[in-house]
């Protein structure tokens, strides 16, 4: 099937626009945090700080009440909130997940060695001989410290090199930890926190806190996603070879002209083919929306995307979404570059049939190391021609006869796209490439508001 089958896109209801600015999150989330510190000070934990253990003790509170709102601002940022998604888009929630998952670990740690050395000084005990007392006689603090436990599980498989070893399948399961984490720092803080116990008003807001979290995630995780599947009923009806390694699966499903998304979004797709159902993959959709079918395109990269290239007609698929901000609404000017890298052609080309521009507004850019890695190229050469769009095809190795220097160097992108610096620029492809092609671009003197990029992160 190719795009002069396909005729023009048809228009699909898009989604719910929401406007929320960045900053606004921020002045909510910090709000938060110093009301949680307000509170601790109205019961009492200033008090604290007259003695050396006291103090010991008094930082072990605060470690723990911050770092508890931080885990609850995590759970936040895993429920896929459609308002977070574009208010802050994908990069910076990844982000943010990250520093704070980090910070949540270092300030729950923190907790236990500062309530531990407290205690030890206030008793008079050795410092393990105190930790395992907490430890055996406190009620819920062993429960506590398995949840702190597989915080750092979550959050050693978060570093880059936990990321690199583990097949992605894993690495998911693993961060369906945190829930459980968070669910035993609850009954832990509910039964030995100086807040639950001693505060009438900082319970009834923490409880808000957790109950306001899990509503969210219940919503957007597990709700939202209920209704979609079995609203539309999703179906592979075709699998096409594109390249080596490389297939598009066309999905269908009913009332897809009803179905909200934007060129440029994804979905997490699971395909339901007896194997591994628990799985999900983030991928773009790589032909805009045309209220008849879905098309996602997949690069074969491990055992679980390979196993993709079978798939059979009607096998059943789950999506969840769509998400994603690397779409149209971005754009700032009438002249935009796209820039693909390999297999982040995806979402660029479902871009290019649908963003509006006349004659010469359009200019794709697609680097690939080899003329066979290239996707589209039939699909693309339709949509040049029928738009006007210029196509650039960068092939080969860096340094090699036939591409001797970097072909996305600012010097090569000011050459190959005259006036780029006045010009919307869209990127996507492996991480180096992206790093590089936007370091690139703020050389030109881009703003990061004209620059748009999307890594799919969590």
């Amino acid at each position: 099937m190719t795009v002069t089958a396909l005729g023009r896109p048809t228009a699909v209801p898009l989604p719910r626009t929401w406007h929320v600015r960045g900053a606004d999150v921020v002045a909510v989330l910090v709000g938060n945090g110093v009301f949680i510190l307000a509170m601790w000070v109205r019961h009492g934990g200033v008090a604290e700080l007259a003695t050396p253990a006291g103090a010991f003790i008094a930082l072990g509170q605060v470690t723990a009440l911050l770092g508890t709102y931080l885990a609850l601002v995590q759970l936040v940022l895993m429920a896929r909130t459609p308002w977070l998604d574009q208010a802050l888009g994908m990069d910076r929630l990844a982000t943010a997940h990250r520093w704070i998952g980090f910070a949540t670990i270092w300030l729950i740690g923190a907790h236990g060695v500062f309530t531990t050395l407290g205690y030890a000084m206030a008793d008079g005990t050795s410092i393990l001989g105190e930790a395992w007392t907490i430890l055996t006689t406190f009620d819920f603090v062993l429960l506590g410290t398995i949840g702190f436990g597989l915080f750092v599980a979550v959050g050693i498989t978060s570093m880059r090199i936990g990321r690199r070893r583990l097949p992605y399948e894993s690495w998911f399961l693993v961060h369906l930890l945190a829930y459980v984490a968070i669910a035993l720092g609850f009954l832990h803080q509910l039964f030995v926190g100086a807040d639950f116990m001693h505060d009438p008003l900082a319970r009834v807001y923490w409880s808000g806190l957790y109950v306001l979290a899990a509503g969210l995630v219940l919503a957007f995780r597990v709700a939202a996603p209920i209704r979609l599947n079995l609203r539309h009923r999703f179906r592979v009806a075709r699998v096409v070879h594109e390249a080596p390694g490389v297939v598009s699966i066309y999905v269908t499903g009913r009332h897809l002209d009803r179905l909200p998304v934007r060129s440029g979004q994804w979905f997490t797709w699971r395909f339901l083919d007896g194997r591994r159902p628990w799985t999900g993959h983030p991928f773009s959709i790589s032909s805009a929306p045309n209220g008849q079918w879905l098309r996602t395109t997949v690069k074969a990269l491990g055992d679980d995307t390979r196993r993709l290239q079978r798939l059979r007609p009607g096998t059943r698929v789950l999506l969840e979404g769509p998400y994603g901000v690397l779409t149209g609404m971005r754009r700032t000017r009438r002249r935009v570059t796209l820039i693909a890298g390999g297999i982040g052609i995806t979402p660029l080309r479902a871009l290019l049939e649908s963003l509006p521009g006349g004659q010469g507004d359009l200019t794709l850019l697609y680097r690939a190391r080899h003329p066979k890695h290239l996707v589209f190229r039939d699909e693309l050469a339709t949509i040049a021609k029928r738009r006007g769009m210029a196509v650039h095809y960068l092939v080969g190795r860096r340094g090699s006869p036939e591409l001797p220097a970097d072909p996305l160097s600012r010097l090569a992108l000011e050459r190959l796209v005259p006036g780029i610096r006045e010009h919307d620029v869209y990127v996507c492809g492996p991480d180096a490439m992206m790093d590089r092609v936007i370091a690139a671009l703020r050389e030109l003197g881009l703003p990061s508001g004209r620059i748009h990029a999307e890594r799919f992160a969590y």
